[in-house]
């Protein structure tokens, strides 16, 4: 696990740009990239610098393919915060990928298991993400895996925290507005993705990382479940890397990391 610490929100998101343009670029020369987008308001500086650099250095997502983290359960997909509406308008609508090469749980099947299962198989069949956008929730969830989701978990229904519906309630006219119920890749599937990229911005998450990165790896922190996978990325600001005992650590290595190795 790499865990970067940069200045400010602005730095944060150019590197994760960054690391999805690489795979971008790479994956035009293998049957097309598949990127996994996350929600939430941490990721959207990352899809607006790529949409710079679509607009003004000319990086292609005509041959990506996308799946989605999550969506609200029983929300219309029309609803201005369905998450497909979401990714639609911060980011689809920035660069050249084609619409329907976008995939997401749907929150108004009929048959919520088959549902999950459908897109467990679809992820499986389009061979598997290769960059996973993670943001992390106050209470350590990642996607909407809640305290307590098991560490093998599958794509399913979860119900939200009263803590993560109030975190989301700026999205919406109120709290009450907020669904209780989402569908969620779960940690399972998260983790098959060959690269994940872990954001988080400002003091509020800092308490969420240092569980995640060096607590231990428990059900009771979901995103601790990072810790087992083989390419992680975690990228930071100052005030989200608070809580770190090895943060100086984390910045040395970063500084000294080997020319020909990549983030």
């Amino acid at each position: 696990m790499e865990i970067v610490i940069r200045d400010d929100a602005a730095a944060v998101h150019a590197l994760a740009a960054d690391i999805v343009e690489r795979c971008v670029v790479a994956g035009d020369h293998l049957g097309g990239p598949v990127l996994g987008l996350a929600t939430g308001s941490t990721p959207l500086g990352v899809y607006r610098e790529l949409g710079r650099r679509h607009r003004e250095e000319g990086l292609s997502f005509a041959r990506a393919r996308a799946f989605l983290l999550d969506e609200y359960v029983g929300l219309p997909t029309a609803h201005p915060q369905s998450y497909r509406s979401v990714i639609r308008d911060e980011f689809a609508a920035l660069v050249d990928i084609d619409p329907t090469a976008i995939d997401g749980p749907d929150g108004e099947a009929e048959d919520v298991p088959a549902e999950s299962a459908r897109y467990d198989r679809a992820i499986a069949e389009a061979g598997g993400i290769d960059v996973q956008l993670l943001g992390i929730g106050t209470d350590g969830h990642i996607g909407f895996n809640e305290p307590g989701s098991s560490l093998v978990s599958r794509t399913r229904v979860k119900t939200l925290t009263e803590q993560t519906r109030r975190d989301s309630a700026r999205f919406f006219d109120s709290a009450e507005d907020v669904p209780h119920h989402v569908m969620t890749q779960g940690l399972g599937t998260i983790g098959e993705a060959r690269h994940l990229v872990l954001l988080a911005l400002g003091a509020g998450k800092a308490d969420a990382v240092a569980a995640a990165v060096e607590g231990p790896v428990s059900a009771f922190c979901p995103a601790s479940v990072i810790q087992l996978h083989p390419r992680v990325t975690v990228v930071i600001d100052e005030a989200a890397a608070a809580g770190l005992q090895l943060a100086d650590y984390y910045r040395y290595a970063a500084a000294h990391k080997p020319s020909w190795q990549g983030w």
